[in-house]
């Protein structure tokens, strides 16, 4: 399913789409995906104690497309990351942050601090 969606995608950073889903994808066997809010949804695959789904204590991250000259990954819980690495920014009173990438260049050089805030996310998650 999201295979489809991201080859039927016509945007100019589908590279760096791809090459992002890779990078959370790998960052843990954990994590799944969807589509969600019109674009690719990453998940705790795990298994979870019931809670009120409107929380979104499964939701990991998601792509937002919006803007044609980046790509935007932002972490629902974000807040809760307490984050050092500098990669996500915002400080939205929901508790998002963004992760904002633009280029190949940009996604290869962060992509050790996105494995780690997926892993993160995931032990968060877990608890």
């Amino acid at each position: 399913m999201v295979d489809n969606f991201i080859a039927g995608l016509n945007h100019p950073l589908v590279e760096v789409i791809k090459a992002l889903r890779a990078i959370i994808l790998l960052a843990d066997k954990e994590v799944g995906e969807e589509i969600k809010w019109n674009a690719p949804a990453f998940f705790y695959t795990g298994p979870l104690m019931p809670f009120n789904p409107k929380e979104y204590k499964r939701h990991i991250a998601v792509f937002n497309f919006f803007k044609r000259d980046c790509i935007r990954v932002i972490f629902p819980s974000g807040a809760a990351l307490n984050d050092t690495s500098g990669l996500l920014e915002g400080d939205y009173a929901d508790g998002r942050r963004l992760a904002l990438f633009h280029n190949m260049k940009e996604v290869t050089a962060r992509k050790k601090d996105l494995q780690q805030i997926i892993q993160k996310r995931v032990r968060l998650i877990k608890k």
